[in-house]
């Protein structure tokens, strides 16, 4: 005869779940298994709210599975360790991305600005890694100031690039002179306007996702040998690498914090924006 749920799981949590694709939040408690002999147990202390999680808990992109705890900007502090782990001690600063495994956060970063960082940092951050924005006087672009864009231009900066945040009407004098451009808005928009404004093989990097098809004219890519690709969040090692350089450029998401019985609320405020 199998264990029955209890001694499976008979550690006692609680947070706030989604039932269906309402995706209405409300106090939900639920069991986890004993911190094993390579587990790492901690206690959250933040949480950042993503427009990943409403998409999730309204099923808009589908595959969503109920009761749902949302949730993958995750800071806290570490109460337990098992008997094989060597990396981690009782008291360090921890976080939890998109990928499910824990990375150490700085000692210097508060956790509550860090813990979005998780998402929306290494979202930007491995863009501009990978496709090389992240030299020295290259003229860099981000589109949306939003929980992306802003810590988008944080890393761009640190990193060495001249960051432009133009309003639309001021778009005209920057054209032909960014080597790359962070597009993180999710609507639907015309990309040739954006397109325009990079250099010869200059690229455009898509990292919001609409979910409407986005009109793409090729003629003005031959002009030039322009690119545009996507990205979406980084591995493991490169979070790490991301919230380090954090730390050492005190680089922090701008945040509000909000007890979780306003989620609800934060929620709709995330549908309007």
């Amino acid at each position: 005869m199998g264990k029955s749920a209890e001694e499976t799981h008979p550690v006692k949590a609680f947070g706030w779940a989604a039932r269906d694709q309402s995706g209405l939040l409300s106090p939900f408690n639920f069991s986890r298994r004993e911190t094993g002999d390579e587990d790492v147990r901690f206690k959250i202390m933040y949480c950042g709210i993503c427009h990943t999680d409403l998409h999730r808990i309204k099923n808009e992109w589908g595959g969503s599975k109920y009761p749902m705890v949302p949730g993958h900007e995750i800071a806290g502090v570490v109460t337990e360790v098992g008997s094989k782990v060597q990396k981690y001690k009782i008291g360090d600063k921890v976080g939890v991305g998109c990928l499910h495994y824990m990375i150490r956060i700085p000692d210097n970063l508060p956790l509550d600005a860090a813990a979005p960082l998780l998402c929306a940092g290494i979202t930007m951050y491995s863009p501009l890694r990978y496709f090389e924005l992240d030299k020295p006087g290259l003229h860099v672009g981000v589109v949306g100031l939003g929980g992306l864009g802003h810590v988008g231009v944080k890393f761009a900066k640190a990193l060495g690039a001249k960051v432009d945040y133009r309003d639309p009407d001021q778009m005209q004098a920057a054209m032909g002179t960014m080597d790359g451009i962070l597009n993180t808005v999710s609507a639907v928009f015309p990309l040739v306007p954006l397109i325009g404004l990079l250099k010869s093989h200059g690229k455009l990097i898509m990292v919001g996702a609409s979910e409407k098809p986005l009109e793409l004219p090729v003629f003005p890519l031959l002009l030039g040998r322009k690119t545009v690709a996507g990205s979406v969040i980084g591995g493991l090692k490169e979070t790490q690498e991301m919230i380090d350089f954090a730390g050492k450029h005190n680089i922090t998401a701008d945040i509000e914090v909000i007890r979780i019985d306003y989620a609800n609320t934060a929620m709709e405020r995330l549908v309007e924006s």
